[in-house]
């Protein structure tokens, strides 16, 4: 269920008494708990054309196109974010390749002054065609969903997925001049944990980076197997690589280890095991214009009704500030895996 904030606070029309944008500082975001928010993840798409079964159920309802954000409306909300202080977007979906016109919006935000870092996480399926025009549109680093090297097991998670077409659009990233883009693994027992130590050694091969993200307990899916821990599948790539400790940081949740002799960074994302919320700069924005402070929780505040309503900037900026009250200290998954208290989709909220 989303949560709103007090209406009196909030304002819904252009009919509310707001300052004027010249008027209105550019205040960062900033929570109760003094983490300043500097980085955005912008679903622009609830649609995909894989149906991985982390991610959404095998009969998924998708919206209705006019209760989606506009590219337009997309571009105005990003543009409020930068105004304060968002210098990270990351663009996903659903699949945002499938997105009619997508390549608009993105040439808009990789020209946007104030916006550093302009990602966009993919499956990799439409890479072949776009990688060369997504550089050319200012994507400065792509993140590709590969959970397994085999043909066969990739069609089991993805429902409809076809391998070759992930493996190509990966050598076509490289060949368009994109540098340190990651391969996503989410870690499942039972069904891929055979294969940790090949995709270290294909993200070798390929030059590319890799994270080991911890299943999360997200959407109204049945979940027999236990998570596995990044610490677990540390134990098992120590056997095979010489894992060192590293200080980097790319932005967002994962800590990084280094292999000698290569460039290629490892990464863990562990929501159960490391809980790194008291280092959380991000939110995310739904296709549908929900704006979540926090994954693990289902407080949102709903941004399309102002947007529809001819809200000013200032109105959106200050229900942005108003949404930094609703940003809880740290999530819980680990309670949630029995029983998960966000049934929303991965896919509606956003990889």
């Amino acid at each position: 269920m989303r949560a709103m904030p007090n209406p009196a606070a909030l304002p819904t029309s252009t009919a509310a008494v707001a300052p004027p944008d010249s008027a209105l500082p550019a205040v960062p975001l900033i929570d109760q708990y003094g983490r300043q928010i500097t980085y955005l993840r912008l679903s622009i798409t609830d649609r995909c054309d894989f149906r991985c079964t982390y991610c959404m159920s095998d009969a998924m309802q998708f919206l209705p196109r006019d209760a989606v954000l506009s590219l337009e409306e997309c571009l105005r909300l990003v543009r409020c974010f930068v105004a304060l202080g968002v210098r990270k977007v990351r663009i996903t979906g659903g699949e945002p390749l499938v997105r009619r016109n997508v390549l608009w919006l993105l040439a808009r935000l990789g020209a946007l002054p104030g916006l550093d870092n302009l990602v966009l996480t993919t499956n990799g399926s439409q890479l072949g065609q776009f990688a060369p025009t997504l550089k050319t549109a200012g994507v400065k680093r792509l993140n590709i969903s590969l959970d397994t090297l085999r043909a066969e097991r990739f069609r089991s998670i993805t429902r409809i997925g076809e391998l070759s077409k992930v493996l190509a659009g990966i050598r076509a990233a490289g060949a368009a001049g994109f540098t340190r883009t990651k391969i996503n693994v989410v870690m499942m027992r039972g069904v891929n944990e055979d294969e940790f130590v090949d995709l270290v050694n294909f993200a070798v091969a390929e030059g590319l980076d890799i994270s080991f993200i911890e299943e999360m307990p997200l959407g109204a899916i049945e979940r027999e197997r236990a998570p596995i821990s990044a610490e677990e599948v540390r134990g098992q790539l120590a056997a095979h690589f010489s894992l060192q400790p590293s200080d980097e940081n790319s932005g967002g949740p994962a800590r990084y280890w280094r292999l000698p002799d290569s460039p290629t960074r490892v990464g863990f994302i562990e929501p159960h095991s490391h809980n790194f919320c008291a280092d959380c700069n991000r939110v995310r924005v739904t296709a549908r214009g929900e704006l979540y402070p926090c994954l693990g929780h289902n407080d949102a505040v709903d941004l399309l009704p102002l947007l529809r309503a001819g809200a000013s900037d200032a109105e959106l900026k200050q229900a942005l500030q108003v949404s930094m009250g609703m940003k809880p200290l740290q999530h819980d998954f680990s309670q949630q895996m029995e029983k998960p208290q966000v049934v929303r989709f991965m896919s509606m909220t956003g990889g």
